[in-house]
């Protein structure tokens, strides 16, 4: 477990996946979001994309992976995200999750971190900010 003390500004970490058709569907089942453009090929082919995407909010959940479980790690609380989605991420991508350590507010144990979503091609698809809460170590 990280220290809120070891957490250094300019300090990266980052997770890949390859976003499938099974998660796609997981996605939309427990999230409820049924939307066509994620689900249905024939429809997917007459959007602007011409093929299904994965929901936006499948693919930035990558960020909340990073967040607790490399930085700042085990013992973080998610408070806060903004979102941009700046381009689709297709079913067969394989996207990076990407967090880098902005500032801290050491009173208050916060971390205030960019985070991006990249695909393979270095593209970046997500875009926005988070803000957590180093909880107190053991």
């Amino acid at each position: 477990m990280r220290n809120f003390t070891d957490i250094k500004i300019g300090e990266k970490d980052s997770i890949s996946k390859v976003i499938t058709e099974e998660d796609v569907v997981l996605f939309s089942r427990l999230s409820g979001d049924v939307n066509l453009i994620h689900l249905d090929e024939e429809f997917a082919r007459k959007s602007p994309f011409k093929r299904r995407i994965a929901p936006g909010l499948l693919t930035s959940s990558l960020i909340s992976a990073v967040l607790g479980t490399k930085l700042p790690g085990v013992n973080t609380l998610y408070l806060s995200q903004t979102l941009k989605f700046l381009a689709p991420v297709f079913i067969g991508d394989e996207i990076t999750a990407v967090v880098e350590v902005l500032s801290k507010i050491d009173e208050k144990r916060i971390v205030i971190l960019k985070t991006s979503v990249y695909n393979a091609e270095n593209v970046e698809v997500v875009s926005g900010e988070a803000v957590v809460k180093k909880l107190i170590e053991e």
